[in-house]
């Protein structure tokens, strides 16, 4: 009784929140891929009754599942299309991955976390053209390029040149870009690489060879 009672909360809790990204102007095809996932499958028992909640959480290892509205903006940035071939830089709980995957039909998503922990828990929540590794996602996965599209949900110093060289012509990366000051970058690389600024976020720091250093 006291599960239904839950489930029926977060339901409701879930139709308030696509209401609200519904008045930013969010596309019905993402804003039906957020009313698929589960969000609160993705976050500790303990964060449960805030999945709804437009905000960051906390996942452990130092790092967070992304607020919601935040999401769904990066991946209208993206316009990911039904057979994309897809790089995600930065796992983490598998919540962004798992969305990308509902706008997918014939595509695949390869998702690169830094944290064992997280990449194993992930691998158990995503289906199965969600492939996770366990890696320094600043390097990208040559093996498995070109992508069409790469999404990075961790702030780097600056664009990583593999994952540039990586990205298919008329490609496109969005990705947060600064420290303490960050902005979110639509990377497009189409006659040249164009790089356009879609507003100020906060992301967990990018790590490896080249992000910033633990």
């Amino acid at each position: 009784m006291e599960d239904n009672i839950e489930e029926n909360s977060l339901n409701k809790q879930r139709e308030i929140l696509i209401s609200k990204l519904k008045n930013r102007g969010i596309s019905e095809q993402v804003i039906n891929a957020v009313r698929a996932v589960k969000r609160e499958d993705f976050i500790p028992p303990r964060y449960r009754q805030f999945a709804y909640v437009d905000k960051p959480l906390p996942i452990g290892d130092n790092q967070t599942i992304s607020a919601p509205h935040m999401v769904v903006i990066m991946c209208e940035l993206l316009e990911v299309q039904r057979a994309d071939h897809i790089l995600e830089v930065g796992t983490g709980s598998g919540y962004h991955a798992a969305i990308m995957a509902q706008l997918l039909d014939g595509g695949v998503i390869y998702t690169i976390e830094r944290s064992k922990r997280l990449a194993i828990e992930a691998m158990k929540r995503l289906p199965s053209m969600v492939e996770v590794i366990v890696g320094d996602g600043s390097l990208g996965l040559p093996d498995k390029a070109p992508f069409d599209k790469i999404s990075v949900t961790c702030s780097a110093p600056q664009v990583p040149p593999p994952l540039l060289d990586q990205l298919k012509s008329g490609g496109r990366m969005v990705i947060p870009l600064g420290r303490w000051i960050q902005e979110l970058y639509l990377i497009k690389k189409t006659n040249g690489v164009q790089k356009a600024k879609k507003g100020n976020v906060a992301f967990v720091p990018l790590i490896g060879t080249y992000g910033f250093k633990e």
